[in-house]
């Protein structure tokens, strides 16, 4: 079930004591690149520099309340996720295991590291390092954090909030899919605000298990994940959230590798901001939808710019 608006303004306070709200900023570079007016929610503007701190600080706080004694957290990821449990672990006093796959952005792994995880490299994606993590919260007494929770998407829906509550007459936002929290807490936040604004997922070509489960009205998984957007990386679509996305999203975009990079060099280019795979890939799907989308007002979630510099060094490249 879906969190409430009353359940989202519980989490803002929760996220409020630990970061300012993100920018949304008006780019008219974009605007004449897009044919569209172009608010951008700025979360790589936040602490871990990507949406996912909201949902582990809301986590975490609900954590100590229901479960005071609890040892510590463990769970998988491609990195800002991660970064997420780790800090907000950290402020709560708990000790976090973080599990990535074998060739995850190093630059990622050494700022959870920084943060304090006790980081595990397992499996060769993002699935794989995750089944693993479930097996080693069972033999460490650990508790295991999904990517898909209600903790988490109460407290990643309040980037929506902040945005929704400032722009309320938005046509259409674009937001990435990687697990689902991210579209789960802006259709919450929509729903809860009582707009009419449409909700439009991207996903990239390599890793479209949410695209397909949206066609196919549900769940379908894929054999592979092997996109640069490594926020969007996974192979098996959670359940809970394709149906939440079936029932408050228009429809979902896929994109291609070259359109994620050149999107990622159009940031840097159009508004001097640092956007990874996933927080490139709404203006990616806008682009794509150029001609759907003209002079209508828009939204984009660039929701994270920790880019390796290799990646980020492609995009400009191409920019």
């Amino acid at each position: 079930m879906l969190p409430t608006k009353e359940h989202l303004e519980s989490a803002a306070t929760v996220v409020a004591r630990h970061m300012a709200p993100t920018p949304h900023i008006r780019w008219p570079l974009l605007a004449s690149r897009t044919g569209a007016e172009v608010w951008v929610k700025h979360e790589n503007h936040t602490p871990i520099g990507a949406f996912k701190i909201r949902g582990g600080l809301n986590y975490m706080n609900k954590l100590k309340s229901e479960q005071p004694d609890c040892p510590g957290v463990i769970t998988a990821t491609r990195g800002n996720h991660g970064q997420s449990v780790a800090l907000a672990a950290s402020l709560a006093g708990l000790s976090a295991t973080v599990l990535v796959p074998f060739g995850n952005n190093p630059e990622k792994n050494a700022a959870m590291k920084a943060l304090g995880a006790d980081l595990i490299e397992h499996g060769d994606d993002f699935q794989e390092a995750y089944e693993h993590a479930e097996g080693l919260a069972a033999e460490k007494g650990l508790r295991g954090i999904p990517p898909y929770h209600p903790w988490l998407i109460e407290g990643v829906g309040t980037y929506a909030l902040e945005f929704l509550s400032a722009e309320p007459d938005l046509d259409t936002v674009y937001v990435p899919i990687g697990m689902g929290s991210g579209i789960s807490g802006l259709i919450a936040a929509r729903d809860g605000l009582g707009l009419t604004t449409r909700i439009v997922g991207v996903v990239a070509e390599n890793a479209p298990c949410y695209a397909l489960s949206f066609e196919a009205g549900k769940p379908v998984a894929t054999n592979s994940s092997d996109t640069l957007a490594d926020g969007m990386a996974c192979r098996t679509p959670d359940a809970a959230a394709v149906e939440v996305i079936l029932r408050g999203a228009e429809r979902v975009v896929k994109v291609s590798e070259d359109e994620i990079l050149a999107a990622m060099g159009h940031y840097f280019t159009d508004t001097h901001n640092a956007a990874e795979g996933a927080g490139a890939a709404p203006l990616a799907g806008l682009m794509r939808e150029r001609d759907k989308m003209a002079g209508k007002k828009v939204g984009l979630i660039l929701s994270g710019g920790n880019a390796d510099k290799e990646l980020f060094s492609r995009a400009l490249e191409l920019s």
